[in-house]
């Protein structure tokens, strides 16, 4: 993997921070973030700042650039991946370890008295720009808006920012029609004294208005924001996608709501005009919204925590969990087609990573409302899958082989709902260690699956389960267990999720929430495992008269896990029963389906795949 040479652009940089043209005050350090103005974790590639600038395109990151030092935060799924993405300009900063000192010490550590740092107020959420601003202050710093984006004016050939169709989602895979929906955030509202809510998250407005795009790769949003006021609600997109269809859309879901639609470029004229018109009550941010609009509210009448769309958005309907339902056992087809395929073709031909990728994408564009990727497929081969997000690019492309394991970590958008899976799979004879890690993963992974536990308890309190059969060897691994899922919208959704560290705006475990559960383990250099599935949380049936009260998951995703990469003797009676139960599920629900699609290696595979293990064999 090669690093971009990023001296010239960091030179170019470093003259802007001295200049007066851009701002007032000459910058002693630069700031970033990965985020674009709507704190998306997947920015659009002309929001892709911190990737320019650095060379380093993994989704978690921030960088700091000072006269001398150009340094890079981002977490333990990104350690080995930055550290080769990146030149020798560049010290990466491995967040999450206790010798890390925060964005914040590094700069009053660093910095000379009474020095400027300066940021796009644009691209930096509200609840990020307040502490860092008291921090910096209590020591004589100041923290700067730029309002004009630095790394903007150095990158030449920036991708144009993309407008596509905005497209209504019928109500047979939402739901809940928009008044339904906007009723629910009212209540909210009104019980938080708050007049004006302004949503700046996509995947929020996408949500409240049953509507979808493609402004983005692999999340079906487009840029836009909301404003909803007292009397009507705005909505703030390109005037090409204003079209007929979107307000016929709109008389037909919420007929006596009046929906305006504005100029997305105008979101901070139109906020400042809500703050005068409505003197009472609060206004109401995300706390991730970024500064530039929040700075426009009197502190005094600023609200900024978590949104009702989010929390109503986490907590799927009826008709949202029968599509998710839908969406994997068409997804399970395809996955199976793909590994049927894969190993029979690996006996003939070369089969790369990126080649593989593109044959699952196509087993998955045969199925019935598909729509695109829900990510990009991370398709790895034995030390590329201990690079936790690896991405294969033309030159790091390697053929599969049978004698490393294959990571495949991938997903798709369908209508009916978003699918994440990842297999790793060996095709030739694994080693006793690399079946003994597996099957450390997977004893964490059935443990979560199986797990009860009471409702709105938080999703950390669960992680350590999936941990403990790697922990107990002295094994771990540097990512959260489970992420939200959106339902035909983000493949990664808050605010819930399982991780070691507490996800601040947690409501905790309900019935109808969606997650992944995806332990994993690495070694760099040598290889990488990770099982995923997702799941819904229903209530616990194992509890006599339980009313709700505790909780489980059922699992969504139906594909073997390869039980040639299981030390049975390893796993407990529990566990083989628990697994062989899967693998009957899996033979139940997706092979009719490849028997109807006429994918008779498939269902083969399949069947291959789930004969029953038995308790204490070796």
């Amino acid at each position: 993997m090669s690093s971009k040479n990023t001296t010239y652009l960091l030179q170019n940089l470093r003259s802007l921070m001295k200049e007066h043209k851009y701002c007032s005050e000459i910058l002693n350090a630069y700031l970033v973030p990965s985020t674009d103005s709507h704190n998306s974790e997947y920015p659009a590639e002309g929001d892709k700042r911190r990737g320019f600038v650095s060379g380093f395109n993994g989704s978690v990151g921030s960088a700091i650039i000072t006269d001398k030092d150009a340094c890079m935060w981002t977490d333990g799924r990104y350690f080995l991946q930055a550290s080769q993405e990146m030149d020798s300009n560049w010290t990466l900063m491995k967040e999450g370890l206790a010798s890390t000192p925060s964005q914040a010490e590094w700069l009053i550590s660093s910095l000379p008295p009474s020095s400027c740092v300066g940021i796009d107020p644009k691209v930096i959420g509200h609840n990020v720009w307040a502490p860092l601003k008291r921090e910096l202050e209590a020591y004589g710093h100041k923290l700067v808006a730029v309002e004009t984006n630095l790394i903007d004016l150095l990158w030449r050939e920036r991708p144009q920012l993309v407008r596509n169709p905005i497209v209504p989602l019928e109500l047979k895979y939402s739901g809940r029609c928009i008044n339904d929906k906007l009723n629910d955030v009212r209540d909210y509202m009104k019980k938080k004294n708050s007049t004006v809510l302004v949503l700046t998250a996509l995947d929020e407005v996408a949500w409240l208005l049953n509507l979808r795009g493609s402004d983005v790769n692999f999340n079906p949003v487009f840029f836009s924001f909301v404003v909803i006021l007292p009397q009507s609600v705005v909505l703030l997109i390109d005037p090409s996608q204003d079209t007929v269809t979107l307000h016929e859309h709109f008389k037909a879901e919420a007929p006596e709501v009046d929906i305006k639609v504005g100029l997305y470029s105008s979101a901070s004229h139109v906020v400042r005009k809500a703050v005068e018109e409505n003197k009472d009550g609060f206004i109401w941010f995300s706390n991730h919204a970024n500064y530039s609009l929040t700075s426009i509210v009197p502190p005094a009448r600023l609200r900024t925590e978590i949104t009702p769309c989010a929390l109503l958005k986490a907590v799927k309907n009826n008709v949202e969990i029968q599509g998710m339902r839908n969406s994997h056992i068409k997804d399970a087809a395809a996955v199976c087609c793909y590994f049927a395929w894969l190993e029979k073709a690996l006996q003939t031909e070369t089969v790369t990573e990126i080649s593989g990728a593109d044959k699952l994408a196509q087993f998955r564009a045969q199925q019935e409302d598909f729509v695109t990727l829900s990510f990009e497929t991370i398709s790895s081969v034995g030390p590329h899958g201990s690079i936790i997000h690896y991405k294969p690019e033309p030159a790091t492309d390697v053929p599969i082989t049978i004698d490393a394991l294959y990571l495949c970590d991938s997903g798709a958008q369908f209508k009916d709902g978003t699918t994440d899976i990842t297999r790793t799979m060996h095709f030739g004879t694994p080693t006793e260690y690399e079946k003994e890690c597996y099957t450390r993963v997977l004893k964490g992974q059935l443990k979560i699956a199986r797990s009860v536990f009471p409702k709105k308890i938080k999703g950390n309190y669960l992680d350590s389960f999936a941990r403990e059969f790697l922990w107990s060897v002295g094994l771990d691994y540097g990512h959260g267990t489970g992420h939200g899922v959106g339902s035909y919208l983000n493949v990664h959704e808050g605010p819930i999720g399982i991780s070691y560290k507490p996800f601040p705006d947690d409501p905790g475990m309900e019935e109808g929430m969606i997650l992944s559960n995806e332990p994993g383990y690495y070694e760099d250099g040598k290889f990488g495992l990770r099982i995923e599935d997702l799941v819904v949380v229903v209530p616990a049936k194992s509890i006599p008269n339980n009313n709700g009260r505790f909780l489980a998951f059922e699992t969504l995703t139906l594909v073997p896990k390869q039980t040639k990469l299981i030390n049975v003797g390893m796993l407990t009676e529990e566990e083989v029963a628990q697994l062989n139960s899967y693998h009957q599920r899996c033979r139940e629900v997706v092979g009719p389906i490849l028997e109807q699609q006429g994918h008779k290696e498939g269902k083969e595979w399949l069947w291959k795949e789930t004969e029953p293990i038995k308790f204490g064999s070796f």
